[in-house]
């Protein structure tokens, strides 16, 4: 329920803040002291459209906070306007964007203005009736979500159908691909070891050559050059008694011989092992070549690229059989969804016609009691060729007003007409409970006498069950409930405000008076608005 409201700086409200009851709230006034001016401010409060034009001060910001109790808990949600036209919204202090205000306003609030009667026209708003009246809203809940995940399944076999189509049209070629880079035998490094070999296998001649030109250095003139190192060391050996150190130049020379020595064996070693092989050499080459034609077709600049893609192609062909094996279960599950989604759907149908009777019968009776004492009210019950979001099944609401036969409400019945059904709709629906503060916006325009009586005495009832705004004009419904408040203006140095106060006694017989009047109150008036309180209180204690 609506706990609090405070404006400011809002349209003709410079300063506001009341508290409401959870019952039964009247609020009445003279035409133009502001009643629609509280109502926009409460719906900007809930997400409606902002601009700089609501504000009286334009130099000051306009602020709507409006405080609601659901169920134990608290909901402040606050609305500020900037001059500049911008607006921010708050939910229990934290930022919140107009979307979520509407969506919280939605659950908290239901604002029956004198147009809103329209959507009764719709379908969707005829099954919601139904499925209030009979209950059904948990079950109607856990139906929309197994119809949502069969909807997601479906979409999630589509798309893996779609993948696994794809995949076929590519199977081939990617298993070509594949078998082209396993053919290969790919190893690390082999590229590289081939380069290498081939520059040895095409220069083995010069390799020959210079290998045993160096070899025969080694031994050319009188002494070969093992020979002449020992003289050498000889020599230095035996002027060692004379000149200090040549024992070292003689060790040093001593194992430049051997360390030649060794060298001279493994250039022969070598020049022995080099093989002219041109039969080794064209299928190296033949290789690299190979090898080179793999790069650049695959796109990759090392053989390590080249087994990367071969083992991500076999990553992919493989998907395609977990593909498979994963449309089957999701085959499976679409199956079972909508087999839950179809029992659930029978459930919802039966439980809808054992009720359609019920509510035919109820909103006729009070549809009736409106002076439309020949009206009758059917609700039928019709199948979709496909289960939707709420089932299986199309509600229509037939309307006779006059025993002219049953036709479809939106196209038969007017205005007035379904003002009136609307009202008998949220009266009833107002006994199962579970709806939000509602509030009617002067929906008795156009009526007076009894049926005003009987208005007054449908939002009495309703009032009785939940918090209830009624903002009137007649005092047939003025007169109802204990709650009443006035919306007034009030002139002051900067013009006139629009202030809203409690009334009671005196003050609440004097209002009453003046809606039966008009603004010259008379003794007959102020009598007829006794009698009007008087049968209130009395229908409050019975």
């Amino acid at each position: 329920m609506l706990t609090r409201l405070l404006i400011e700086n809002y349209a003709l409200i410079d300063h506001l803040d009341i508290a409401f009851p959870g019952e039964l709230v009247i609020i009445s006034g003279e035409t133009g002291a502001g009643k629609s001016i509280l109502l926009g401010a409460l719906s900007l409060a809930l997400g409606g459209r902002s601009d700089a034009g609501v504000l009286h001060d334009p130099s000051r910001n306009c602020v709507v906070e409006a405080a609601f109790e659901r169920e134990g808990e608290e909901f402040l949600i606050r609305r500020v306007v900037t001059p500049q036209g911008r607006s921010r919204g708050f939910i229990n202090d934290e930022p919140a964007t107009v979307e979520q205000l509407r969506a919280l306003g939605a659950s908290l609030v239901d604002i029956h203005s004198q147009n809103q009667h329209l959507i009764l026209a719709e379908r969707s708003f005829q099954l919601s009736v139904l499925d209030r009246f009979a209950g059904l809203q948990d079950e109607v809940a856990r139906y929309g979500q197994l119809y949502r995940e069969s909807l997601d399944a479906v979409a999630a076999l589509a798309e893996l159908d779609a993948r696994i189509a794809a995949a076929a049209r590519e199977q081939d070629y990617l298993a070509y691909r594949h078998g082209q880079l396993v053919e290969a035998r790919l190893r690390d490094g082999e590229l590289e070891e081939l380069e290498e070999e081939q520059r040895r296998l095409a220069n083995s001649e010069s390799i020959k050559e210079n290998l045993s030109a160096a070899g025969r250095l080694f031994e050319e003139g009188e002494l070969s050059l093992d020979a002449r190192l020992k003289e050498i060391g000889a020599s230095l050996s035996r002027v060692r008694s004379w000149v200090s150190g040549m024992d070292a130049l003689a060790d040093r020379i001593e194992s430049a011989r051997i360390e030649l020595k060794d060298i001279r064996e493994e250039v022969d070693t070598r020049s022995e092992k080099v093989v002219y092989d041109p039969a080794r050499l064209e299928e190296v080459e033949r290789r690299m070549a190979h090898l080179y034609d793999l790069l650049h077709k695959f796109g990759q600049d090392s053989v390590a690229g080249l087994i990367a893609e071969r083992d991500a192609l076999a990553g992919r062909l493989d998907a395609g059989e977990a593909d498979r094996l994963e449309r089957d279960a999701l085959e499976k599950r679409c199956a079972e969804l909508r087999k839950a989604c179809r029992q659930a759907a029978d459930r919802l149908h039966e439980a809808r016609a054992k009720a359609a009777p019920g509510l035919s019968e109820r909103l006729t009776a009070d549809v009736r009691a409106l002076e439309m004492p020949r009206a009758q009210l059917s609700v039928e019950i019709r199948p979709l060729s496909q289960p939707g979001p709420d089932g299986a099944d199309d509600v229509v609401f037939l309307f006779d007003a006059n025993g002219a036969g049953l036709r479809e409400l939106a196209r038969c019945a007017s205005g007035g007409e379904l003002s009136r059904i609307m009202l008998c709709i949220k009266a009833l629906l107002a006994r199962y409970g579970g709806m939000p503060t509602l509030i009617f916006d002067e929906i008795d325009t156009g009526v007076s006498g009894s049926v005003a009586d009987r208005m007054g005495q449908l939002i009495v009832g309703m009032g009785s069950r939940m918090q209830v705004f009624a903002i009137t004009h007649l005092p047939q419904v003025a007169s109802k409930g204990s709650a009443h408040y006035l919306v007034y203006k009030e002139s002051g140095p900067e013009g006139a405000r629009t202030q809203i106060r409690r009334i009671e006694g005196e003050d609440r017989l004097r209002e009453v008076a003046r809606m039966l009047s008009g603004s010259g109150i008379t003794p007959e008036a102020l009598a007829n608005a006794a009698v009007l309180l008087q049968e209130n209180k009395k229908q409050s204690k019975s």
